[in-house]
């Protein structure tokens, strides 16, 4: 195994970030003293926890400390062959698209686990399965390896459906199986594309198999009709997980029966696996599917947005209305990095950190006023600001965050979304602009009639504000609204050279080799530049047949290509 760098000086960075949350979860079953249901087990279970995750977290800081931004390929790469016959390897790495997103999961599990004193039946399984989760979701970003990425992509569903299905409300059972279904679905149609892209890489290779993401997206030659066909798949299953519409549908109900760990960690990271799907796999394996569907896919976020908005507005329960702001929010992620842009990119990037801090936050807070009136009706509350102001202050901000009010760090995300996006579909983002003032709408209703109004003393005179414990569990949100509002560079830096390099690299490969008008009988394709470092590829179909693309040689791709 190479390994560029590691924790301690013994332990290689990324497998300890990765299977550390997860030696933990098997701890806490094997520790004797953490099997009671006492308080004071409950407090031991609870703090062990926060030590696991706390660690994983300063094994990410460790790798942030040694990553390098002008590095535009993987870096800390770990790889060794594991199922050598079929061309399998264990392969880990991290780069600029990744890292800021591993921090985010890594940051979000101690605020989690502070939070799951809520949690009042078998906390030491709750805590188990958070553990084990991280761990999947870790291993999915730092998959290298189309395998391995899949293996932990699976493995991503089973601790979320026992939380949603163990801990969840009234209605678990039906939201826990329409979120697997859902999710079984598409990953299945993402198996049977892997599978045909590795074996005809290998009908092209002498028989040498392999799932290296690198070689596949470098070397395999595929079909226009193919990669269409391809792109389709990979693309319903990254859309289900986003969730883009139409197939949101199973979002809502999972979040309002979740727990409030599990919506906290739904928002926070898992709905970005699908972009990240796209980003990581989709997009480099499939680019001129990528390049025909792009309109499409574009038109589905913005009815996303729009319709996430109004539909949000229309709730009178405030976590299905954080819930539906969510599909909303996330309809400018994909508008951002189908306009395949360095500034639209980068600008998806960076409302991906956004929306897990603010949303995240808010789901914290909808679960703190749960706990306390076991209710989440809008009209069972208002003027609460007199009663809980702290509790009314932290809800302010994090719903100015979330309607990105300038100097709060959603404003800058969806500013550079609005602004690459238009170079590439002014249209569709001049519609997208009104989810901006939808989402101020719903969301400062929603404060307006919860918070201000006649309190009603019978009902809501015996709520307390938050406690010193709640304080600290979102007082890193609070500080990182205003640090990424106000300076943003130090996050962007992180990623920018990175995003340049992979839209170039892209890019190339959306534009096939020669000339559609010299060559009109069997020509599929022509070149626009859009967007100052996309090339957007115009796909034409009317009496040309099928080419094949012709690889773009020595391509990084983002990617080492000796190791």
């Amino acid at each position: 195994m190479e390994n560029t760098s590691y924790f301690l000086g013994i332990f290689p960075l990324l497998t300890t970030m990765v299977f550390l949350p997860l030696v933990g979860a098997i701890l806490l079953y094997l520790i004797p003293g953490f099997s009671g249901q006492d308080e004071h087990t409950r407090s031991r279970v609870t703090w062990f926890t926060l030590g696991v995750s706390g660690l994983t977290f300063i094994v990410s800081i460790a790798c942030l400390n040694r990553f390098d931004p002008s590095v535009v390929t993987a870096q800390l790469v770990e790889r060794t062959p594991w199922i050598e016959r079929f061309g399998v390897q264990y392969y880990l790495g991290v780069d600029g698209i990744s890292i800021l997103l591993v921090l985010l999961t890594t940051f979000l599990m101690p605020i989690i686990v502070l939070a799951s004193h809520s949690v009042k039946t078998n906390l030491r399984g709750y805590l188990f399965h958070m553990l084990v989760l991280e761990c999947a979701m870790l291993g999915t970003l730092l998959a290298f390896d189309a395998f391995l990425f899949y293996v932990f992509w699976e493995f991503m569903l089973f601790p979320m459906y026992f939380i949603i299905g163990i801990w969840g409300g009234k209605r678990r059972i039906y939201a826990t199986l329409k979120f697997v279904l859902y999710t079984v679905v598409g990953s299945l149609l993402m198996l049977v594309g892997l599978f045909y892209v590795v074996w005809a890489y290998a009908a092209q290779n002498g028989g040498e198999i392999t799932f290296s993401l690198y070689e596949l997206s470098r070397s395999v030659d595929l079909s226009l009709s193919e990669q269409i066909w391809l792109f389709a798949g990979f693309a319903l299953a990254f859309g289900i997980k986003v969730p883009l519409f139409p197939f949101h549908t199973w979002l809502p109900d999972a979040h309002v029966e979740a727990p409030t760990g599990g919506s906290v960690v739904l928002a926070g990271v898992l709905l970005k696996m699908g972009l990240y799907g796209y980003i990581r796999y989709a997009y480099p394996l499939f680019p001129q599917g990528a390049a025909y569907f792009a309109p499409v896919l574009a038109t589905l976020a913005v009815i996303g947005i729009v319709y996430g908005a109004l539909v949000a507005w229309a709730q009178e329960d405030i976590k299905k209305l954080v819930a539906y702001s969510s599909v909303s929010h996330l309809g400018y992620c994909v508008l951002g990095f189908v306009a395949f842009n360095a500034l639209s990119t980068t600008g998806s990037l960076y409302q991906m950190l956004n929306h897990g801090i603010s949303t995240g936050a808010l789901f914290l807070l909808v679960g703190v006023l749960y706990d306390r009136r076991h209710t989440r009706e809008i009209s069972e509350y208002g003027g609460l600001a007199s009663k809980v102001p702290v509790f009314a202050f932290l809800f302010l901000v994090f719903t100015l965050s979330s309607i990105a009010l300038p100097l709060t760090n959603g404003f800058i995300g969806e500013f550079l979304i609005l602004a690459g996006s238009f170079q590439e579909f002014p249209v569709l983002t001049a519609f997208a602009v009104t989810g901006v003032v939808l989402g101020a709408v719903y969301m400062l209703t929603l404060y307006m009639k919860t918070m201000f109004g006649e309190l009603n003393e019978e009902k809501n005179g015996s709520l307390t504000d938050v406690t010193p414990r709640e304080i600290v569990t979102f007082a890193p949100l609070f500080v990182l609204v205003f640090v990424m509002g106000i300076y943003p560079q130090p996050f962007l830096r992180l990623m920018e050279p990175t995003v340049h390099q992979y839209i170039e690299d892209v890019s190339r490969k959306m534009v096939k080799v020669g000339s559609p008008i010299e060559e009109p009988a069997d020509g599929t394709s022509y070149a626009q530049k859009s967007g100052g470092n996309a090339a957007r590829a115009q796909l034409a179909f009317e009496s040309f047949n099928v080419e094949r693309v012709k690889p773009v040689a020595n391509s990084p791709l983002n990617f080492e290509e000796n190791l």
